[in-house]
């Protein structure tokens, strides 16, 4: 048993049981979130990250957001980034800026792309091919190339009449390295049709990630929450992301964060930061088959950030060079990274996409 923790009420048992190496069912993580206590999760999600990766270290990264376009179709009632496809308003970046960017992105010593866009059918699927061959041949084929959420993917296998498999194989040898588990927010029906009609469903969602890690592009997978999901919801979206790592393995890490507001149609609540800290403890005991889990300073903020690096994250999710769909609060030096670790009470360590640790070259300033 874990000091400090006494198996007096059921969430108590619950706790011990996880401590003692069983699995967290579905029941249980409700019964935690619903009357958990949310000091003694973190005590124990600490206990568990501590066992998962070495408790001195706390780690950080470096990469560019670059979003290729703001023509969508999908209009997702959340997000104040798109543009109507036809409006005029809108863009979509050429090969010589995307390079550009990236060439920006590399002096201040971010080697890692992630690029995602809007959903525009008019954008030819040799424009995607084409930006990932120029980086990887102007910048070297050293730049990790993480791009392209799930309805991404699916436009281009709509537009390419390909089946999933070979469309995933052809961006793979233009440059592709890993996917982003982009554009899940809550994994129920009742909710996507609440954030987003168009999008993908959560069946689609699955499938198109569970594809990916088969075809070797292994990503990270998240919940954004704080509007009108319930909590069972909450930790149906976590079922499924464990139940699909359990079949493939792929997901390198995950990301609890919550919504901005960003329009008025949509309905964000304020999430408190210690119900924050509870759903990031219960992520880490639930995801026993996820070794790092992330907390967003770019969403929460450095204050609830630090806090919870002790309550099971073991990772920054920064640095973020330019960020255009939300209100920004992340780190954007690597000097600044690693004072913030320090002042955490951790060993900051860089590490690349695959959670490699590296010597920090100290040139993000």
């Amino acid at each position: 048993m874990l000091q400090g923790l006494t198996a007096d009420t059921a969430t108590d048992r619950i706790l011990e049981s996880v401590l003692s190496g069983n699995r967290l069912s579905v029941d249980d993580a409700f019964e935690l979130y619903q009357n958990g206590d949310f000091l003694k999760i973190q005590l124990a999600a600490r206990e568990i990250r501590n066992r998962k990766v070495n408790p001195a270290i706390a780690s950080y990264t470096a990469f560019r957001v670059v979003n290729y376009t703001n023509f969508c179709n999908v209009e997702c009632t959340f997000c104040s980034f798109m543009d109507e496809i036809g409006s005029g308003k809108g863009y979509v970046l050429t090969e010589d800026e995307i390079v550009k960017k990236m060439e920006e992105a590399l002096e201040v010593g971010a080697d890692q792309m992630f690029l995602q866009g809007g959903v525009d059918p008019r954008i030819p699927f040799d424009y995607y091919l084409g930006v990932m061959r120029a980086v990887k041949e102007k910048l070297g084929k050293h730049i990790h190339i993480r791009a392209f959420s799930p309805v991404e993917l699916m436009n281009m296998e709509a537009i390419t009449g390909l089946p999933l498999e070979e469309v995933l194989r052809t961006l793979k040898q233009a440059g592709l390295d890993s996917v982003p588990g982009a554009g899940a927010e809550i994994l129920t029906d009742r909710m996507r049709n609440i954030l987003s009609p168009k999008k993908a469903t959560s069946e689609q969602w699955i499938h198109v990630m569970e594809t990916c890690h088969r075809e070797g592009l292994p990503g990270s997978a998240n919940i954004v929450w704080g509007s009108e999901e319930t909590r069972h919801e909450v930790i149906e979206h976590l079922d499924l992301i464990r139940n699909l790592q359990d079949r493939t393995g792929g997901f390198h890490s995950f990301i609890p964060w919550t919504f901005q507001k960003q329009t008025k149609k949509f309905y964000v609540r304020n999430v408190p930061a210690q119900e924050y800290l509870k759903v990031l403890g219960i992520c880490r005991l639930f995801f026993d088959n996820i070794t790092h889990i992330e907390t967003s300073l770019m969403v929460l903020g450095q204050g609830v950030g630090q806090i919870a690096l002790h309550s099971g994250a073991d990772d920054i999710s920064s640095i973020v060079i330019e960020e255009n769909v939300l209100r920004s609060y992340g780190i954007k030096s690597e000097e600044k990274a690693r004072i913030f670790l320090s002042e955490s009470g951790f060993l900051p360590m860089r590490r690349d996409f695959n959670y490699t640790y590296r010597e920090p070259e100290l040139t993000l300033g």
